[in-house]
């Protein structure tokens, strides 16, 4: 059965829950509760695991915090012997609007300081990523306080059905695979 890993990033800790920053954890939650499944606490991080139409969905939140999220990515990688490109990772992206999703199979960190950690563990820039837009809608010097603010309330009311669509894009992911994923999910 081929094994896929679905990281969500984000920060561990109630302060930082419902932030922008934490989409990635939001979205493999979101995921897991549909699926029915539960996360337990694991070695560095959080997992649930379920099976779909012959494959299986390993759903990771690091507990590493988000500029360190490569080393618990590259010890459930090893572990549980998934192939780097059977990897996605899920985190949010300023350079984006609000709710799009962008999908690629490869790429810079694009200033993202968990992108830079995982790359700089995997050693290679080569794996999947769905980077879902926060936009960069902050005043100047403020990017941290938006990054770690809360939602507001238009995108709290429009989160449920973008979440839907990263669970849809993670299980293309697994059963169609990444360019069918990036053709049917960029940018919608």
């Amino acid at each position: 059965m081929k094994k896929y890993l679905i990281v969500g990033l984000g920060n561990i800790g109630e302060e930082y829950r419902y932030t922008r920053h934490n989409i990635g954890f939001l979205a493999v939650e979101h995921l897991a509760e549909q699926k029915q499944v539960e996360f337990t606490t694991v070695r560095l991080g959080d997992m649930a695991t379920f099976s779909h139409k012959g494959r299986t969905f390993i759903l990771l939140k690091p507990s590493t915090f988000m500029n360190l999220s490569g080393k618990a990515i590259k010890y459930w990688l090893d572990k549980e012997k998934v192939p780097i490109e059977n990897l996605l990772v899920i985190a949010d992206d300023l350079n984006l609007p609000f709710g799009s999703i962008r999908i690629k199979k490869k790429g810079s960190d694009g200033g993202h300081n968990g992108f830079k950690n995982i790359q700089e563990e995997l050693q290679t820039t080569s794996y999947a990523r769905l980077r879902f837009g926060i936009s960069a809608n902050y005043a100047k010097g403020t990017q941290i306080d938006y990054v770690l603010g809360r939602w507001s309330e238009e995108e709290v009311a429009l989160l449920p059905e973008r979440l839907e669509k990263i669970s849809e894009a993670i299980l293309s992911f697994g059963l169609a695979g990444a360019d069918t994923t990036m053709n049917l999910y960029n940018n919608k």
